[in-house]
Protein backbone atom coordinates (compact mmCIF):
# COMPACT_ATOMS: atom_id res chain seq x y z
CA UNK A 1 0.00 0.00 0.00
CA UNK A 2 1.44 3.12 -0.92
CA UNK A 3 1.76 5.88 1.48
CA UNK A 4 0.83 9.00 0.82
CA UNK A 5 -1.25 11.55 3.64
CA UNK A 6 -0.48 14.86 4.92
CA UNK A 7 1.57 15.13 8.21
CA UNK A 8 -0.88 15.58 11.45
CA UNK A 9 -1.45 19.36 12.65
CA UNK A 10 -2.52 18.13 16.27
CA UNK A 11 -2.22 15.47 18.58
CA UNK A 12 -5.68 13.73 20.01
CA UNK A 13 -5.69 15.46 23.47
CA UNK A 14 -4.96 19.12 22.31
CA UNK A 15 -7.91 20.24 21.12
CA UNK A 16 -9.76 22.99 22.97
CA UNK A 17 -12.90 24.73 22.38
CA UNK A 18 -10.61 27.87 21.44
CA UNK A 19 -9.62 25.52 18.41
CA UNK A 20 -13.59 25.64 16.90
CA UNK A 21 -13.86 26.42 13.29
CA UNK A 22 -10.43 25.10 12.69
CA UNK A 23 -9.67 22.67 10.17
CA UNK A 24 -7.31 20.33 11.48
CA UNK A 25 -5.44 16.86 10.67
CA UNK A 26 -5.16 14.05 13.70
CA UNK A 27 -3.89 10.42 13.55
CA UNK A 28 -4.15 7.87 15.64
CA UNK A 29 -5.58 4.44 16.96
CA UNK A 30 -9.78 4.24 16.10
CA UNK A 31 -11.90 2.90 19.38
CA UNK A 32 -14.77 0.84 19.46
CA UNK A 33 -17.16 2.95 17.37
CA UNK A 34 -21.12 4.37 18.40
CA UNK A 35 -23.37 4.72 15.64
CA UNK A 36 -26.72 7.23 16.34
CA UNK A 37 -27.72 6.00 13.10
CA UNK A 38 -27.50 4.56 9.66
CA UNK A 39 -26.22 7.99 8.79
CA UNK A 40 -24.22 9.02 11.44
CA UNK A 41 -21.51 7.67 14.04
CA UNK A 42 -18.92 8.66 16.22
CA UNK A 43 -15.78 6.97 16.70
CA UNK A 44 -13.00 7.91 19.20
CA UNK A 45 -9.55 7.95 17.60
CA UNK A 46 -6.41 8.03 20.48
CA UNK A 47 -3.40 8.64 20.71
CA UNK A 48 -0.43 8.19 22.85
CA UNK A 49 -2.20 11.87 24.59
CA UNK A 50 -5.47 11.17 24.57
CA UNK A 51 -8.79 10.71 22.76
CA UNK A 52 -10.63 13.21 20.81
CA UNK A 53 -14.24 12.18 19.16
CA UNK A 54 -14.62 11.82 15.76
CA UNK A 55 -18.48 12.58 14.03
CA UNK A 56 -18.56 10.50 10.63
CA UNK A 57 -21.20 11.82 8.05
CA UNK A 58 -22.84 9.07 5.49
CA UNK A 59 -21.00 10.41 2.25
CA UNK A 60 -18.92 8.17 -0.05
CA UNK A 61 -15.72 10.09 1.25
CA UNK A 62 -16.07 8.21 4.37
CA UNK A 63 -17.15 4.93 3.52
CA UNK A 64 -15.66 2.31 5.68
CA UNK A 65 -14.43 4.89 8.50
CA UNK A 66 -16.99 3.77 10.90
CA UNK A 67 -16.32 0.15 10.22
CA UNK A 68 -13.05 -0.20 10.30
CA UNK A 69 -11.38 -2.70 13.15
CA UNK A 70 -10.66 -0.85 16.94
CA UNK A 71 -7.16 -0.44 16.43
CA UNK A 72 -6.83 0.24 13.05
CA UNK A 73 -4.57 3.18 12.41
CA UNK A 74 -6.12 6.47 10.26
CA UNK A 75 -4.95 9.94 9.40
CA UNK A 76 -8.63 12.29 9.65
CA UNK A 77 -8.77 15.92 8.27
CA UNK A 78 -11.66 17.50 10.05
CA UNK A 79 -13.25 20.52 11.46
CA UNK A 80 -13.23 21.32 15.19
CA UNK A 81 -16.72 21.81 16.27
CA UNK A 82 -18.04 23.16 19.94
CA UNK A 83 -20.40 20.15 21.49
CA UNK A 84 -23.47 21.26 23.17
CA UNK A 85 -24.04 21.88 26.31
CA UNK A 86 -25.72 18.55 26.63
CA UNK A 87 -23.01 17.04 24.70
CA UNK A 88 -20.23 17.64 26.91
CA UNK A 89 -18.07 14.54 27.85
CA UNK A 90 -16.44 15.38 31.02
CA UNK A 91 -14.67 12.63 31.45
CA UNK A 92 -11.91 13.63 28.52
CA UNK A 93 -9.89 16.33 28.22
CA UNK A 94 -11.75 17.25 24.65
CA UNK A 95 -14.78 16.69 25.95
CA UNK A 96 -16.38 20.48 25.30
CA UNK A 97 -15.16 19.78 21.19
CA UNK A 98 -15.57 17.10 18.55
CA UNK A 99 -14.32 16.81 14.79
CA UNK A 100 -16.49 16.61 11.74
CA UNK A 101 -14.35 14.19 9.84
CA UNK A 102 -14.46 15.57 6.06
CA UNK A 103 -11.67 12.83 4.85
CA UNK A 104 -9.36 10.06 6.23
CA UNK A 105 -6.53 7.76 4.74
CA UNK A 106 -6.16 3.97 6.10
CA UNK A 107 -2.61 3.73 7.57
CA UNK A 108 -2.69 0.15 8.83
CA UNK A 109 -5.01 -2.11 9.04
CA UNK A 110 -5.25 -3.97 12.33
CA UNK A 111 -6.40 -7.64 12.21
CA UNK A 112 -6.45 -10.43 14.15
CA UNK A 113 -5.62 -8.55 17.64
CA UNK A 114 -5.40 -11.46 20.21
CA UNK A 115 -7.16 -9.08 22.82
CA UNK A 116 -9.01 -6.08 23.09
CA UNK A 117 -5.91 -3.88 24.84
CA UNK A 118 -8.74 -2.26 27.11
CA UNK A 119 -10.64 -5.15 28.20
CA UNK A 120 -8.69 -5.50 32.22
CA UNK A 121 -10.12 -9.74 32.51
CA UNK A 122 -7.07 -9.99 30.06
CA UNK A 123 -4.53 -12.45 32.10
CA UNK A 124 -0.45 -10.24 33.02
CA UNK A 125 1.26 -13.02 30.67
CA UNK A 126 -0.83 -12.45 27.53
CA UNK A 127 -0.56 -8.86 28.09
CA UNK A 128 3.32 -8.93 28.38
CA UNK A 129 3.39 -11.61 24.56
CA UNK A 130 2.25 -8.73 23.57
CA UNK A 131 3.24 -5.58 25.47
CA UNK A 132 2.72 -3.01 22.64
CA UNK A 133 -0.83 -3.69 22.72
CA UNK A 134 -0.85 -3.30 26.39
CA UNK A 135 1.06 -0.64 25.79
CA UNK A 136 -2.06 1.11 24.44
CA UNK A 137 -3.73 1.20 27.83
CA UNK A 138 -4.15 5.06 29.37
CA UNK A 139 -2.42 3.75 32.56
CA UNK A 140 0.81 2.57 31.05
CA UNK A 141 0.90 5.35 28.62
CA UNK A 142 0.65 7.67 31.50
CA UNK A 143 2.94 5.91 33.66
CA UNK A 144 5.90 6.07 31.18
CA UNK A 145 5.51 9.57 30.46
CA UNK A 146 5.99 9.90 34.08
CA UNK A 147 8.58 7.79 33.89
CA UNK A 148 10.74 10.03 31.70
CA UNK A 149 9.34 12.99 33.62
CA UNK A 150 10.31 12.52 36.68
CA UNK A 151 14.00 11.13 34.85
CA UNK A 152 13.94 14.64 33.47
CA UNK A 153 13.34 16.08 37.10
CA UNK A 154 16.39 14.15 38.31
CA UNK A 155 19.23 14.87 36.16
CA UNK A 156 18.27 19.07 35.79
CA UNK A 157 18.33 18.15 40.18
CA UNK A 158 21.95 16.91 39.95
CA UNK A 159 23.60 19.22 37.44
CA UNK A 160 22.21 22.47 38.76
CA UNK A 161 24.08 21.04 41.74
CA UNK A 162 27.34 20.42 39.32
CA UNK A 163 26.87 16.51 39.45
CA UNK A 164 28.88 14.78 36.09
CA UNK A 165 26.88 12.25 34.67
CA UNK A 166 29.43 9.48 33.48
CA UNK A 167 28.48 5.98 31.72
CA UNK A 168 30.20 3.44 33.38
CA UNK A 169 30.80 -0.24 31.57
CA UNK A 170 28.00 -3.09 30.96
CA UNK A 171 30.54 -5.64 30.71
CA UNK A 172 32.46 -6.19 33.59
CA UNK A 173 35.03 -8.92 35.96
CA UNK A 174 32.84 -11.27 38.35
CA UNK A 175 33.32 -10.37 41.51
CA UNK A 176 31.73 -12.01 44.57
CA UNK A 177 29.52 -9.07 45.88
CA UNK A 178 26.69 -10.97 47.56
CA UNK A 179 23.98 -11.40 44.23
CA UNK A 180 23.85 -13.79 41.57
CA UNK A 181 25.61 -12.07 38.35
CA UNK A 182 24.59 -12.72 35.01
CA UNK A 183 27.72 -13.95 32.75
CA UNK A 184 27.82 -13.51 28.92
CA UNK A 185 31.30 -15.69 27.55
CA UNK A 186 33.39 -14.57 25.03
CA UNK A 187 35.52 -15.57 21.84
CA UNK A 188 38.39 -14.48 23.49
CA UNK A 189 40.04 -17.47 25.01
CA UNK A 190 42.77 -19.54 24.57
CA UNK A 191 42.29 -22.78 26.70
CA UNK A 192 38.85 -22.34 29.08
CA UNK A 193 35.94 -20.09 28.36
CA UNK A 194 36.73 -16.43 29.28
CA UNK A 195 33.32 -14.65 30.96
CA UNK A 196 32.08 -11.35 31.61
CA UNK A 197 29.67 -10.62 33.85
CA UNK A 198 26.94 -7.94 33.91
CA UNK A 199 26.92 -5.57 37.12
CA UNK A 200 25.09 -6.02 39.65
CA UNK A 201 25.34 -2.04 40.64
CA UNK A 202 28.08 0.18 38.82
CA UNK A 203 29.86 0.13 42.77
CA UNK A 204 33.32 -0.36 41.96
CA UNK A 205 33.23 1.82 38.68
CA UNK A 206 31.95 4.38 40.45
CA UNK A 207 34.47 4.48 43.69
CA UNK A 208 37.50 4.16 41.49
CA UNK A 209 35.65 7.65 39.63
CA UNK A 210 36.07 9.33 42.90
CA UNK A 211 39.06 8.14 43.12
CA UNK A 212 40.44 9.25 39.96
CA UNK A 213 39.72 12.87 41.11
CA UNK A 214 37.91 13.10 37.57
CA UNK A 215 34.82 14.33 39.46
CA UNK A 216 33.57 14.28 43.25
CA UNK A 217 29.93 14.36 42.17
CA UNK A 218 28.95 11.62 40.24
CA UNK A 219 25.57 9.92 38.85
CA UNK A 220 24.24 7.80 36.39
CA UNK A 221 20.85 6.07 35.35
CA UNK A 222 22.08 2.94 35.58
CA UNK A 223 21.06 -0.52 34.33
CA UNK A 224 22.16 -3.34 36.94
CA UNK A 225 21.52 -6.96 36.20
CA UNK A 226 20.87 -9.82 39.27
CA UNK A 227 19.92 -13.06 38.42
CA UNK A 228 17.36 -13.52 41.17
CA UNK A 229 14.36 -14.99 42.28
CA UNK A 230 11.38 -13.25 40.80
CA UNK A 231 9.43 -10.78 42.85
CA UNK A 232 6.44 -8.21 42.21
CA UNK A 233 9.06 -5.86 43.36
CA UNK A 234 12.15 -7.41 41.14
CA UNK A 235 13.56 -7.72 37.71
CA UNK A 236 16.67 -9.44 36.50
CA UNK A 237 17.50 -6.09 34.75
CA UNK A 238 16.67 -3.29 36.76
CA UNK A 239 17.11 1.07 36.81
CA UNK A 240 18.55 2.63 39.48
CA UNK A 241 19.78 5.93 40.31
CA UNK A 242 23.57 5.80 41.15
CA UNK A 243 25.19 8.44 43.14
CA UNK A 244 28.79 8.83 44.46
CA UNK A 245 30.45 11.92 46.09
CA UNK A 246 33.53 12.15 47.29
CA UNK A 247 35.51 14.12 50.22
CA UNK A 248 32.26 13.55 52.57
CA UNK A 249 32.05 13.67 56.48
CA UNK A 250 33.41 11.25 58.06
CA UNK A 251 31.22 12.28 61.27
CA UNK A 252 27.81 13.65 61.87
CA UNK A 253 26.97 17.04 62.43
CA UNK A 254 25.43 18.04 65.58
CA UNK A 255 22.09 19.11 64.00
CA UNK A 256 22.34 15.37 61.78
CA UNK A 257 22.62 13.64 65.03
CA UNK A 258 20.21 14.98 66.89
CA UNK A 259 18.19 13.26 64.74
CA UNK A 260 19.89 10.17 64.87
CA UNK A 261 21.90 10.05 61.95
CA UNK A 262 25.03 9.70 63.93
CA UNK A 263 27.72 8.49 61.30
CA UNK A 264 29.23 10.37 58.03
CA UNK A 265 27.39 10.64 54.74
CA UNK A 266 25.36 13.24 55.84
CA UNK A 267 25.83 15.37 52.51
CA UNK A 268 24.11 11.87 50.63
CA UNK A 269 21.16 12.47 53.06
CA UNK A 270 20.76 15.77 52.34
CA UNK A 271 20.87 15.36 48.63
CA UNK A 272 18.23 12.88 48.70
CA UNK A 273 15.70 14.32 51.04
CA UNK A 274 16.06 17.72 48.63
CA UNK A 275 15.66 15.36 45.45
CA UNK A 276 12.81 13.82 46.81
CA UNK A 277 11.11 16.75 48.23
CA UNK A 278 11.09 18.13 44.62
CA UNK A 279 9.85 15.03 42.97
CA UNK A 280 7.26 15.06 45.43
CA UNK A 281 6.15 18.73 45.51
CA UNK A 282 6.19 18.62 41.48
CA UNK A 283 4.27 15.13 40.59
CA UNK A 284 2.98 14.33 43.63
CA UNK A 285 1.93 17.62 45.24
CA UNK A 286 2.47 17.34 48.20
CA UNK A 287 5.14 19.27 50.82
CA UNK A 288 6.87 16.41 52.76
CA UNK A 289 8.48 17.28 55.83
CA UNK A 290 11.36 18.79 55.61
CA UNK A 291 13.55 16.48 57.28
CA UNK A 292 12.98 12.21 57.19
CA UNK A 293 13.11 10.43 60.50
CA UNK A 294 15.74 8.34 61.59
CA UNK A 295 15.58 5.17 62.88
CA UNK A 296 18.10 2.42 64.56
CA UNK A 297 18.05 -0.79 62.91
CA UNK A 298 17.71 -2.76 66.37
CA UNK A 299 14.34 -0.05 67.16
CA UNK A 300 13.26 -1.12 63.26
CA UNK A 301 13.19 -4.65 64.36
CA UNK A 302 11.80 -4.66 67.91
CA UNK A 303 8.98 -2.41 67.34
CA UNK A 304 7.93 -3.39 63.89
CA UNK A 305 9.41 -6.49 62.91
CA UNK A 306 11.01 -4.93 59.65
CA UNK A 307 14.16 -3.57 58.56
CA UNK A 308 11.70 -1.67 55.99
CA UNK A 309 8.75 -0.61 58.81
CA UNK A 310 5.58 0.78 57.40
CA UNK A 311 5.19 4.07 59.73
CA UNK A 312 1.61 5.11 58.37
CA UNK A 313 0.11 3.42 61.52
CA UNK A 314 0.88 2.09 64.89
CA UNK A 315 0.88 -1.40 66.50
CA UNK A 316 3.82 -1.56 67.60
CA UNK A 317 5.51 -4.74 68.87
CA UNK A 318 6.59 -5.01 72.44
CA UNK A 319 8.86 -6.75 74.86
CA UNK A 320 6.46 -9.36 76.74
CA UNK A 321 9.51 -10.71 78.55
CA UNK A 322 13.24 -11.63 78.05
CA UNK A 323 15.16 -14.90 78.80
CA UNK A 324 17.02 -15.82 82.24
CA UNK A 325 20.09 -15.78 79.97
CA UNK A 326 19.45 -12.66 78.00
CA UNK A 327 19.97 -14.29 74.43
CA UNK A 328 16.76 -14.62 73.29
CA UNK A 329 13.56 -12.32 74.02
CA UNK A 330 9.54 -12.92 73.55
CA UNK A 331 7.99 -9.81 71.44
CA UNK A 332 4.27 -9.36 71.66
CA UNK A 333 1.82 -7.70 69.52
CA UNK A 334 -1.33 -7.19 71.41
CA UNK A 335 -4.79 -6.00 69.20
CA UNK A 336 -7.70 -4.16 70.62
CA UNK A 337 -11.15 -5.01 69.48
CA UNK A 338 -12.48 -1.25 70.92
CA UNK A 339 -9.00 0.89 69.82
CA UNK A 340 -8.03 -0.62 66.39
CA UNK A 341 -11.13 -1.35 64.92
CA UNK A 342 -13.01 -4.52 64.34
CA UNK A 343 -11.75 -7.59 62.31
CA UNK A 344 -13.70 -10.13 60.20
CA UNK A 345 -13.25 -13.89 61.57
CA UNK A 346 -11.53 -15.49 58.67
CA UNK A 347 -8.79 -13.37 59.74
CA UNK A 348 -8.84 -14.44 63.44
CA UNK A 349 -9.19 -17.86 62.30
CA UNK A 350 -6.45 -18.04 60.57
CA UNK A 351 -4.39 -15.97 62.88
CA UNK A 352 -5.05 -17.45 66.27
CA UNK A 353 -3.75 -15.54 69.20
CA UNK A 354 -1.89 -17.01 71.67
CA UNK A 355 -3.87 -19.56 74.43
CA UNK A 356 -1.51 -18.47 77.28
CA UNK A 357 0.08 -15.83 78.56
CA UNK A 358 2.44 -15.14 81.94
CA UNK A 359 1.65 -12.52 84.27
CA UNK A 360 5.19 -10.38 83.16
CA UNK A 361 4.20 -10.74 79.62
CA UNK A 362 0.59 -9.43 80.75
CA UNK A 363 1.84 -6.21 82.87
CA UNK A 364 4.91 -5.75 79.96
CA UNK A 365 2.16 -5.64 77.18
CA UNK A 366 -0.52 -4.10 78.90
CA UNK A 367 -2.91 -6.34 78.35
CA UNK A 368 -6.96 -5.74 79.14
CA UNK A 369 -9.96 -8.59 78.62
CA UNK A 370 -10.74 -8.80 75.21
CA UNK A 371 -7.17 -8.56 73.78
CA UNK A 372 -5.95 -11.18 71.29
CA UNK A 373 -2.49 -11.23 71.53
CA UNK A 374 0.41 -12.66 69.73
CA UNK A 375 3.97 -13.83 71.02
CA UNK A 376 7.08 -14.74 68.81
CA UNK A 377 10.45 -16.00 70.27
CA UNK A 378 13.07 -14.14 68.99
CA UNK A 379 17.15 -13.61 69.19
CA UNK A 380 18.23 -10.56 71.69
CA UNK A 381 19.83 -9.45 68.76
CA UNK A 382 17.92 -8.98 65.82
CA UNK A 383 18.95 -10.41 62.39
CA UNK A 384 17.70 -10.67 59.02
CA UNK A 385 15.30 -8.04 57.67
CA UNK A 386 11.83 -9.39 59.42
CA UNK A 387 9.73 -11.36 61.86
CA UNK A 388 6.82 -13.41 62.21
CA UNK A 389 5.25 -10.44 64.36
CA UNK A 390 6.35 -7.68 61.44
CA UNK A 391 4.34 -9.50 58.44
CA UNK A 392 1.56 -10.12 61.08
CA UNK A 393 1.50 -6.29 62.14
CA UNK A 394 1.15 -5.82 58.16
CA UNK A 395 -1.46 -7.93 57.56
CA UNK A 396 -3.38 -6.49 60.57
CA UNK A 397 -2.67 -2.95 59.21
CA UNK A 398 -4.21 -3.92 55.69
CA UNK A 399 -6.85 -5.95 57.34
CA UNK A 400 -7.88 -2.72 59.67
CA UNK A 401 -7.62 -0.72 56.37
CA UNK A 402 -5.11 1.77 57.88
CA UNK A 403 -2.93 1.13 54.36
CA UNK A 404 -5.43 2.72 52.42
CA UNK A 405 -4.47 6.29 52.23
CA UNK A 406 -2.88 6.78 48.87
CA UNK A 407 -1.61 10.39 49.99
CA UNK A 408 0.01 9.30 53.12
CA UNK A 409 3.99 8.96 52.72
CA UNK A 410 5.92 7.77 55.80
CA UNK A 411 9.43 8.46 54.80
CA UNK A 412 12.38 7.01 57.18
CA UNK A 413 15.99 6.32 57.02
CA UNK A 414 17.47 3.20 58.62
CA UNK A 415 20.64 2.56 60.11
CA UNK A 416 22.96 1.03 62.17
CA UNK A 417 22.72 -2.23 60.25
CA UNK A 418 25.09 -4.63 61.69
CA UNK A 419 28.14 -4.66 58.85
CA UNK A 420 27.85 -8.61 58.69
CA UNK A 421 25.25 -10.83 58.48
CA UNK A 422 25.14 -14.69 58.17
CA UNK A 423 24.16 -14.98 54.53
CA UNK A 424 20.42 -15.88 53.57
CA UNK A 425 19.33 -18.58 52.44
CA UNK A 426 19.52 -17.71 48.44
CA UNK A 427 23.25 -16.12 49.00
CA UNK A 428 24.12 -19.45 50.48
CA UNK A 429 26.05 -20.76 47.98
CA UNK A 430 28.18 -17.63 47.66
CA UNK A 431 29.04 -17.48 51.37
CA UNK A 432 29.87 -21.27 52.08
CA UNK A 433 29.19 -20.43 55.57
CA UNK A 434 31.17 -17.36 56.02
CA UNK A 435 30.60 -13.78 57.48
CA UNK A 436 28.89 -11.62 54.45
CA UNK A 437 27.94 -8.42 53.98
CA UNK A 438 25.05 -6.89 55.01
CA UNK A 439 24.84 -4.20 52.45
CA UNK A 440 28.60 -4.58 50.48
CA UNK A 441 32.20 -5.31 50.93
CA UNK A 442 32.71 -1.68 50.61
CA UNK A 443 30.97 -0.25 53.58
CA UNK A 444 32.90 1.01 56.49
CA UNK A 445 32.43 0.75 59.86
CA UNK A 446 31.71 3.03 62.57
CA UNK A 447 35.21 4.26 63.78
CA UNK A 448 34.55 3.11 67.26
CA UNK A 449 33.80 -0.17 66.15
CA UNK A 450 37.04 -1.15 63.81
CA UNK A 451 38.38 -2.87 67.25
CA UNK A 452 35.34 -5.06 67.22
CA UNK A 453 36.65 -6.70 63.92
CA UNK A 454 39.08 -8.70 65.86
CA UNK A 455 37.02 -9.09 68.94
CA UNK A 456 33.31 -9.39 68.14
CA UNK A 457 32.69 -9.15 64.53
CA UNK A 458 28.50 -9.33 64.47
CA UNK A 459 28.32 -5.91 66.94
CA UNK A 460 30.47 -4.01 64.22
CA UNK A 461 27.93 -1.34 62.85
CA UNK A 462 28.04 -0.24 59.61
CA UNK A 463 27.73 3.56 58.42
CA UNK A 464 24.84 2.05 55.91
CA UNK A 465 21.62 3.72 55.44
CA UNK A 466 18.23 2.54 53.77
CA UNK A 467 15.82 4.77 52.82
CA UNK A 468 12.13 3.68 53.32
CA UNK A 469 8.51 5.07 52.06
CA UNK A 470 5.52 3.25 53.39
CA UNK A 471 7.41 -0.64 53.84
CA UNK A 472 9.32 -0.24 51.01
CA UNK A 473 12.82 0.28 50.26
CA UNK A 474 13.71 2.96 47.57
CA UNK A 475 17.50 2.35 48.19
CA UNK A 476 20.50 2.14 50.23
CA UNK A 477 23.95 3.81 50.07
CA UNK A 478 27.02 3.64 52.65
CA UNK A 479 30.07 5.49 53.19
CA UNK A 480 32.60 3.46 51.40
CA UNK A 481 35.96 2.21 53.07
CA UNK A 482 39.11 4.78 51.49
CA UNK A 483 41.41 2.85 53.11
CA UNK A 484 43.34 -0.16 51.43
CA UNK A 485 44.13 -1.63 54.35
CA UNK A 486 40.99 -1.94 56.19
CA UNK A 487 39.50 -2.84 52.86
CA UNK A 488 42.15 -5.36 53.07
CA UNK A 489 41.57 -6.81 56.29
CA UNK A 490 37.47 -6.73 56.02
CA UNK A 491 38.15 -8.80 52.53
CA UNK A 492 40.79 -11.44 54.60
CA UNK A 493 40.39 -11.64 58.54
CA UNK A 494 36.20 -11.36 58.34
CA UNK A 495 34.81 -12.43 55.15
CA UNK A 496 37.61 -14.95 54.70
CA UNK A 497 38.08 -14.29 50.96
CA UNK A 498 40.37 -16.58 49.39
CA UNK A 499 43.38 -15.32 47.51
CA UNK A 500 41.66 -15.56 44.44
CA UNK A 501 38.60 -14.10 45.75
CA UNK A 502 40.29 -10.81 46.85
CA UNK A 503 43.09 -10.67 43.76
CA UNK A 504 39.24 -10.30 42.08
CA UNK A 505 39.26 -6.76 43.52
CA UNK A 506 42.83 -6.12 42.92
CA UNK A 507 41.97 -3.17 41.05
CA UNK A 508 40.18 -1.46 43.67
CA UNK A 509 43.00 -2.45 46.01
CA UNK A 510 45.35 -0.31 43.66
CA UNK A 511 43.02 2.64 43.31
CA UNK A 512 42.82 3.17 47.20
CA UNK A 513 46.17 3.24 47.46
CA UNK A 514 46.55 5.66 44.48
CA UNK A 515 45.09 8.80 46.89
CA UNK A 516 41.56 7.77 47.27
CA UNK A 517 39.48 10.54 49.22
CA UNK A 518 36.49 9.72 51.67
CA UNK A 519 33.58 8.76 50.18
CA UNK A 520 30.22 7.73 49.88
CA UNK A 521 27.35 7.23 48.02
CA UNK A 522 23.57 5.63 47.08
CA UNK A 523 21.85 3.90 44.74
CA UNK A 524 17.68 4.13 44.79
CA UNK A 525 15.92 2.04 43.09
CA UNK A 526 14.63 3.76 39.80
CA UNK A 527 11.59 1.50 39.03
CA UNK A 528 10.31 1.47 42.76
CA UNK A 529 10.58 5.05 43.15
CA UNK A 530 8.52 5.54 39.81
CA UNK A 531 5.78 2.46 40.51
CA UNK A 532 4.72 4.56 43.82
CA UNK A 533 4.43 7.60 42.59
CA UNK A 534 2.27 6.20 40.37
CA UNK A 535 0.61 4.33 42.92
CA UNK A 536 0.82 1.01 41.24
CA UNK A 537 2.76 -1.93 43.63
CA UNK A 538 4.43 -3.76 40.71
CA UNK A 539 7.54 -2.25 38.82
CA UNK A 540 6.35 -4.24 35.75
CA UNK A 541 3.52 -1.39 35.44
CA UNK A 542 6.31 1.48 35.15
CA UNK A 543 8.90 -0.66 32.94
CA UNK A 544 8.08 -0.88 28.97
CA UNK A 545 9.01 -4.07 28.26
CA UNK A 546 9.26 -5.96 31.87
CA UNK A 547 10.37 -9.77 32.43
CA UNK A 548 7.31 -12.00 33.86
CA UNK A 549 8.07 -13.44 37.37
CA UNK A 550 9.97 -15.84 36.61
CA UNK A 551 12.36 -13.88 34.65
CA UNK A 552 11.29 -15.21 30.71
CA UNK A 553 10.45 -12.39 28.30
CA UNK A 554 7.02 -13.72 27.12
CA UNK A 555 7.54 -10.79 24.31
CA UNK A 556 10.97 -11.54 22.82
CA UNK A 557 11.08 -15.18 23.87
CA UNK A 558 14.09 -15.06 25.78
CA UNK A 559 16.24 -16.67 27.32
CA UNK A 560 16.40 -19.01 24.35
CA UNK A 561 18.86 -21.55 23.51
CA UNK A 562 21.55 -21.34 20.41
CA UNK A 563 23.18 -23.58 18.08
CA UNK A 564 25.88 -26.38 18.60
CA UNK A 565 27.87 -24.44 16.41
CA UNK A 566 27.80 -21.13 18.24
CA UNK A 567 28.50 -23.01 21.44
CA UNK A 568 31.71 -24.30 20.00
CA UNK A 569 32.96 -20.85 18.91
CA UNK A 570 32.74 -19.98 23.29
CA UNK A 571 34.42 -23.20 23.73
CA UNK A 572 31.34 -24.30 25.17
CA UNK A 573 29.16 -27.23 25.47
CA UNK A 574 25.67 -27.93 26.41
CA UNK A 575 24.79 -30.46 28.40
CA UNK A 576 21.06 -32.09 28.30
CA UNK A 577 19.49 -32.04 31.91
CA UNK A 578 18.46 -35.13 33.71
CA UNK A 579 14.87 -35.42 34.22
CA UNK A 580 13.63 -37.74 36.67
Amino acid sequence: MAFRAIARTHHCNQLRVSNAGESVALAGWVQTPRRASNKLSFVPLKDFTGTTQLVVRSSSALEGLDKLPSQSVVLIEGQVNKRSDKQINKSLDTGEIEVDVKSYTLLNQATNLPFNPHDESIKEDLRLQYRYLDLRRKFLTDNLRKRSAVTHTIRNYLHDRHFTEVETPILLKSTPEGAREFLVPTRNHVKAPTFYALPQSPQQPKQLLIASGATDAYFQIAKCFRDEDGRKDRQPEFTQLDIELGFVSGAASQDAATSGWNMGGEQVRNLIEGLIRQLWREYQRTELESTFKVMKYRDAMNKYGSDKPDLRFGLEIALASMSADGNSQTRGLVYRPSRDGRLDGDFLKNHPGCSQITEEQKCNLDVQEGDIVWLEELPTNPEGGGTGLGALRLKLGEQLGLLSNPDAYAFVWIVEFPLFTRADEDKEFLSKGRWSSTHHPFTAPYAEDISLLKENVSLVRGQHYDLVLNGVELGGGSVRIHDANLQLKVFKDVLELTDDEVDRFDHLLVALKSGAPPHAGIALGLDRLVAIMCNTSSIRDVIAFPKSLNGMDRLFKSPSGTTDDILKEYNLEAKKVATE
